[in-house]
């Protein structure tokens, strides 16, 4: 059984394992292993969602009868679309005004024994609900290929295709996509 809470910051070692597991494994087949590597520059964890309340994890059940991370995912009233702590130059703590800008969907990531489970979903459920309650209209996210499917499946189309600047100066691929929140 999957259940949800709110991030905290003695959190933050084991998300830092989850998204890097996914980031190795889950772009297996959408990405070349130079850029795999090179998206570790420009994904990751942004403490900030955890300090603003926005960002939830999805537990489930571990193998020895406690809880693990199956995954997770926030969304922000900020000006940053994606980027984790170390990615600077892609931060901006703005915050959005909901009557014309989009909420962000952030830093979505599940664990790769726990895929095609919910997980994603569940995310996805938690952060509209989260950010219609906030007064937004309108949800975009920057995805990764590997994303992309998911994304899709929960209404989100694709608004530009981008080439991140990523390390070493390998190119990751990347899709800015938006959604319209129901009432």
């Amino acid at each position: 059984m999957l259940t949800h809470r709110l991030a905290l910051p003695a959190d933050l070692d084991a998300l830092r394992e989850v998204m890097a597991l996914a980031i190795a494994e889950l772009q297996k087949g959408f990405l070349t292993e130079a850029q795999i590597a090179a998206s570790n520059a420009v994904m990751g964890l942004d403490t900030q969602l955890i300090a603003d309340g926005t960002y939830f994890i999805i537990e489930t059940a571990g193998a020895a009868g406690g809880v693990e991370i199956a995954g997770c995912g926030g969304w922000s009233r900020r000006a940053t679309l994606f980027g984790g702590d170390h990615s600077t130059s892609l931060r901006d703590p703005a915050l959005l005004d909901p009557a014309v800008d989009a909420a962000r969907i952030r830093a979505m990531y599940t664990h790769p024994a726990h895929v095609r489970k919910g997980v994603g979903r569940m995310i996805m459920a938690l952060c509209e609900a989260a950010a219609r309650d906030a007064g937004f209209a309108r949800a975009e996210m920057m995805a990764t290929l590997s994303g992309e499917p998911l994304y899709r499946a929960c209404g989100y189309t694709p608004i530009e295709h981008v080439d991140t600047p990523g390390a070493d100066g390998v190119a990751v691929p990347m899709i800015r996509m938006g959604k319209a929140l129901a009432a």
